[in-house]
Order: structure tokens, then sequence, then C-alpha cells
């Protein structure tokens, strides 16, 4: 599977995995599986919709967030595997966090802005199970923040 070329299609390319700002790693590979860190919706170095949703970040920009989270997600997973995606059986699961306040009660659709890229990359070894949550903030007043969990075969 070419992911870069998948990605490609969509318009998009698979950014930089950027340093983390804090005592972490992006992602720990045990046994068989890659956990991959909270990804803020970065794009071309620069924080997307800061805010909460629903507030501050329309439910539309919310979406294009955990968009952007995904493609992060994807990018630290295959820098995991060094490229090698056949080394990938699937994606496990999804964990959002969407910022935002007490009454807001769209999370499932601001979090399919990143199982839908998921699946549109990787097809039916993108479906997956997930979280979404709502938090009163994020780091660096992300609007959002999305982690992952994938297989290896």
């Amino acid at each position: 599977m070419n992911i870069q070329e998948k990605v490609k299609s969509l318009g998009l390319a698979l950014p930089i995995v950027s340093v983390p700002v804090a005592n972490y790693v992006p992602y720990v590979i045990s046994g068989k599986q890659i956990f991959i860190s909270g990804q803020l919706p970065f794009v071309e170095g620069k924080l997307l919709h800061q805010g909460t949703v629903g507030n501050v970040v329309t439910l539309e920009q919310g979406i294009a967030a955990a968009r952007a989270c995904a493609l992060n997600v994807l990018a630290v997973a295959d820098k995991a595997v060094d490229g090698d995606w056949g080394r990938i059986k699937r994606c496990i699961k999804l964990g959002g966090f969407i910022a935002c306040g007490h009454d807001f009660s769209d999370h499932s659709k601001v979090m399919n802005g990143a199982s839908d890229l998921v699946v549109a990359v990787l097809g039916d070894i993108g479906k997956h199970a997930r979280f979404a949550v709502g938090a009163p903030s994020l780091p660096l007043g992300a609007s959002v923040e999305v982690e992952g969990i994938f297989e290896l075969n």
C-alpha cells in the first residue's frame, strides 16, 4: 500500500513529524502495537482553529481540525514504520479530545473528521474503534487533539 500516493490523491501530504515540546515521544512500539501520542491540528507549523468548538470555533472548523490531527497521526505512524506501511495491519483505535463548553454535544461529528480521513487513506484497515470526549481546554489552546493505536503485522 502506498500511503504517500493515497494521501496525495486526496490533495494532502503527510507533514514532517514535529519534535515534542514536553517530556514525551511521538510514538512507542510495544509488542505488535504502535501507540501514537496525541496530535494537535498543526498545518505547516501553525495551529489550526484555536479555541472551544461551538463557541470560538465552528463545528465545520472543528471537523477540519480533527482531520488535520489525523493527518499528523498518520505522519507519526509513517515515521514509526519508516514508510513501510506493509508493516501495519490496521488502525485499532483513535481517541479524540474536543475543547468545548459543557453544553456542546457534537463530539462525534467533530471526531468524524479524523475517522473519515483515516478510512479514506487506509481503506478497510483504517476502520477503528474510537472515543470522542469534551474537555474544557487543550494544550496551546487547540480545539482538537487526536491519538491513535495501530497494530503491526
